[in-house]
């Protein structure tokens, strides 16, 4: 059995519903910040999870089904770059992570959230995991749904805006993806906040 479930069961075991939760994109010069949180029961195992960094994208694909259909419950939130570009990012991660504890039916009794901070107001308790996605087995669920949710979304971008290729770099600051900015400019899709930065813009 994985170290992520022994993680896991003795606070199911103590709380009943435990919640995971995770973010994908909070580096990129583009697209959304992508967060999700899970509610997996005690007896749903699959022992190929792990931090979705350290999964192949053919293994983080397979296993985004198995997550959803066997999830007590799960929801996934996209928080755009405009916002990211008016409370910065951290914010607009933690505005995420609210939503996506707020929209799970059942409520969990205890939220478990990759990082070192937890949002605020969520009422109910919760507790930060650092390498949480690595640690526990609903917090690594999250982070696949995360991950593959945000990757599959600048895929799609990359398929209508070509001259990007968002499918080979997903909007993070790589050399290609700087060379491809001076060469055809910015889009709304882009974190206007990022590029100040970085004297973009």
């Amino acid at each position: 059995m994985s170290a992520l479930y022994e993680f896991d069961r003795p606070l199911i075991a103590r709380h009943g519903l435990v919640c995971g939760v995770d973010e994908a994109g909070r580096g990129p010069l583009a697209g959304p910040v992508c967060t999700a949180a899970v509610i997996l029961d005690e007896g749903t195992v699959f022992e190929e999870l792990n931090d979705s960094k350290k999964l192949t994208e053919k293994r983080r694909e397979a296993l985004y089904p198995k997550i959803i259909e066997n999830a007590v419950s799960y929801k996934i939130v996209l928080v755009g770059p405009e916002v990211i570009d008016e409370i910065n990012i951290l914010q607009a991660t933690m505005k995420g992570m609210r939503e996506a504890i707020g929209g799970l039916d059942p409520a969990p009794a205890l939220v478990l959230i990759d990082g070192n901070r937890c949002p605020e107001g969520l009422g109910m308790p919760a507790r930060a995991v650092v390498k949480g996605d690595a640690t526990s087995a609903c917090i690594a669920a999250a982070s696949v749904l995360a991950k593959v949710t945000r990757d599959r979304y600048m895929t799609e971008l990359g398929r209508r805006y070509p001259q990007y290729q968002f499918e080979k770099h997903k909007g993070y600051p790589t050399k290609l993806h700087y060379e491809l900015i001076a060469q055809y400019g910015i889009q709304d899709f882009y974190r206007k906040s990022f590029l100040k930065k970085r004297g973009i813009v």
